[in-house]
């Protein structure tokens, strides 16, 4: 089954009608994604790709009922009011797909989406997907490099880089195994959900027997989850790559300005935790179903 989302999951798209709101629409449809409406301020009784258009989310949600997902596609000045809005009106998960959001912004709309009882994944990440079931975002591109990298299985994934998100399980194809679902947990350095917040979920779910991750210096997500995994929070094979170990301690590296400091963050600080943890560690990426593959029944 996967988690977080299914066929039934009902999604929304705000910014549908933009030109980014209205590519990605178009694929999430075409993919089997459970669309059941969008929104832009003016444009109610439109149609995009066969996607019904309203003014506000919460006509959607008068319209349609519980929103499982909400997917936004509107510029950087207006994500803050977007996220408020479908908070207000109950949106269970938020996927703002923009990038470079103020930091300040950022908080306080994670806060007021919690307040709400609703959930950010992201800002910056480009989408969640089910293989076979639904895609939210635009994680895949298209429908045939969707069904090309990401085939049906038992391992989760997640990553901090959105190209990297393809990348693993295009290896655990190549090394007999499929995903189970696969989260790209956003760019930006204060995130809504973070990879410890998504182990419980892959925990719980009956179809997924471990998780690879494709890690990155900086930050400290990887040691997150590895107070997770030590816990007992987690108790399915953990495998990961740990990437720019060669960065010395001060040298920003890929996504979202993340820096080493203090010994936190570095791949010697993850390495170490996740290890010390009862997790695995892959040299490189066609590592992970190696180590899978002894740890697993495929």
């Amino acid at each position: 089954m996967g988690i977080l989302i299914s066929k039934e999951t009902k999604v929304i798209v705000q910014g549908i009608t933009g030109r980014e709101g209205s590519v990605r629409t178009k694929y999430m449809k075409e993919y089997g994604t459970n669309l059941i409406g969008g929104t832009s301020p003016g444009k109610a009784g439109e149609e995009i790709h066969g996607v019904p258009v309203y003014n506000t989310v919460k006509e959607i949600a008068r319209a349609h009922g519980e929103i499982d997902f909400s997917v936004l596609f509107v510029p950087g000045r207006g994500l803050k009011t977007a996220v408020m809005e479908a908070a207000d009106a109950g949106v269970k998960y938020i996927i703002p797909c923009v990038e470079g959001t103020p930091i300040h912004d950022i908080m306080e709309m994670i806060a007021y989406a919690q307040m709400k009882g609703s959930r950010v994944i992201g800002p910056g990440s480009i989408g969640i997907i089910t293989p076979g079931e639904a895609v939210v975002g635009w994680l895949g591109g298209n429908v045939d490099w969707a069904n090309k990298f990401f085939q049906r299985g038992n391992i989760g994934v997640f990553s901090r880089s959105g190209g990297q998100s393809g990348t693993i399980p295009w290896v655990l194809r190549e090394g007999g195994f499929g995903v189970s679902t696969v989260v790209h947990t956003g760019t930006e350095p204060v995130l809504g959900t973070s990879m410890a917040d998504l182990l419980p979920y892959f925990e719980a779910d009956p179809e997924t027997a471990g998780v690879a991750v494709y890690a990155e210096i900086g930050g400290s997500q990887e040691e997150e989850c590895a107070e997770v995994i030590a816990s007992g929070r987690f108790t399915k094979p953990f495998v990961i790559y740990v990437a720019g170990a060669w960065a010395p301690e001060g040298q920003r590296f890929s996504h979202a300005s993340n820096i080493v400091e203090r010994g936190r963050g570095s791949a010697k600080s993850k390495i170490d935790a996740i290890t010390k943890a009862g997790g695995y560690i892959a040299e490189t990426p066609t590592d992970i179903p190696k180590i899978l593959r002894e740890k697993i029944q495929v």
